[in-house]
């Protein structure tokens, strides 16, 4: 952790489930201070009493700030002096952001540009935004919110000195146990007695824990170039399987799986690395890295020279990743405090 000692570091969105699994990660390091930025006051003051109850010596380096990054003048007020951010805040449910569209955007990509500009006119060090799956090929709201907030990213990385604030982003698949993920209404479902519902058994997702998101996010600020948008090299399974693995895990019935179809926006499934981000992606062992596109927008260049190097990956997606099955997602699940808390 030598690269935040006695640096602080700001987290938007941190009372959600991210902003919590980097704060345990980062807390009893010898950090500075950690500023969680969110719009919930019931859900920041909640916190704050869990923190202080479950780690009484390290508390007092929480600091919290009400605010909401669609207001750039709230942002400005929690940003002085710090040294890193890690860019969590977003709506990220895909049919609420289909029926509210709008408001994806507003979050979603004018809210990352906010929080940009405020971070260059500040001199931060380093932010790290949060990307999707859902971003790569996007059908969905969310997905293309998601999208376009990579843009910005790589736009914003291109008109500031990387050697002053560095700039990236972190995609990542399904996180297991998330605040709105399926596994906790599952567990919910098979004590209650009530079919475990599936919206399509055959339908493929990446997933990782909280804490393999947490390592892509540190690969990031010690590892990314400003424009950089990293991938972790996820497993993945069938939405069947893993609903198989909960049932065997908490005692509900393989037969009592209902399927009940795709919802608004669903894709049958998702990729972490388009065929067009392969063109110059770069393997990096446990991650991928596809560097920003620097060239400019004098087009004529591009008439008469273009670019014959392309690397041999091909997309990246929940299809053609390694499977698990359900032995393997059981084992996969107990990794998770979540699933052993529930038991």
């Amino acid at each position: 952790m030598s690269l935040f000692t006695d640096k602080t570091l700001l987290i938007t969105g941190g009372t959600g489930s991210f902003g919590n699994a980097v704060l345990r990660r980062f807390l009893t390091t010898d950090i500075g201070q950690i500023r969680i930025f969110s719009r919930d006051e019931k859900k920041q003051d909640d916190m704050r009493h869990e923190y202080q109850l479950k780690y009484p010596e390290y508390a007092e380096k929480i600091k919290f700030y009400i605010g909401d990054v669609r207001d750039l003048s709230s942002i400005k007020g929690a940003i002085y002096g710090v040294d890193y951010i890690f860019h969590a805040a977003a709506l990220k449910q895909v049919p609420s952001c289909e029926f509210f569209p709008m408001e994806a955007v507003r979050t979603n990509v004018i809210g990352t540009d906010n929080l940009l500009s405020a971070a260059i006119e500040a001199g931060v060090r380093a932010v790290i935004c949060l990307s999707t799956d859902k971003a790569a090929y996007p059908v969905n709201a969310m997905g293309t919110s998601k999208a376009m907030m990579e843009k910005v990213v790589v736009a914003k990385s291109r008109t500031v000195d990387p050697e002053r604030t560095k700039i990236c982003c972190t995609r990542y698949g399904n996180v297991m146990c998330s605040r709105g993920s399926v596994i906790p209404l599952w567990i919910d479902q098979i004590k209650k007695g009530e079919p475990i519902t599936v919206t399509d058994p055959n339908m493929t997702r990446f997933i990782m824990s909280l804490d393999e998101a947490v390592d892509l996010v540190l690969f990031a600020f010690e590892h990314g170039t400003s424009g950089d948008i990293l991938v972790q090299k996820s497993p993945a399974c069938t939405i069947g399987t893993q609903a198989k693995a909960v049932a065997q895990l908490f005692g509900g019935s393989e037969d009592n799986i209902k399927v009940i179809g795709v919802r608004h926006g669903e894709k049958m499934y998702e990729t972490l690395l388009t065929n067009e981000e392969c063109s110059r992606a770069v393997d990096m062992g446990r991650f991928y890295r596809v560097p920003c596109d620097k060239r400019d927008l004098n087009y004529d260049n591009y008439f008469t020279v273009g670019n014959t190097e392309r690397t041999k990956l091909s997309e990246f997606n929940s299809n053609n990743t390694e499977m698990l099955d359900v032995e393997q997602v059981k084992a996969k699940l107990m990794e998770l405090e979540y699933i052993r808390e529930q038991l």
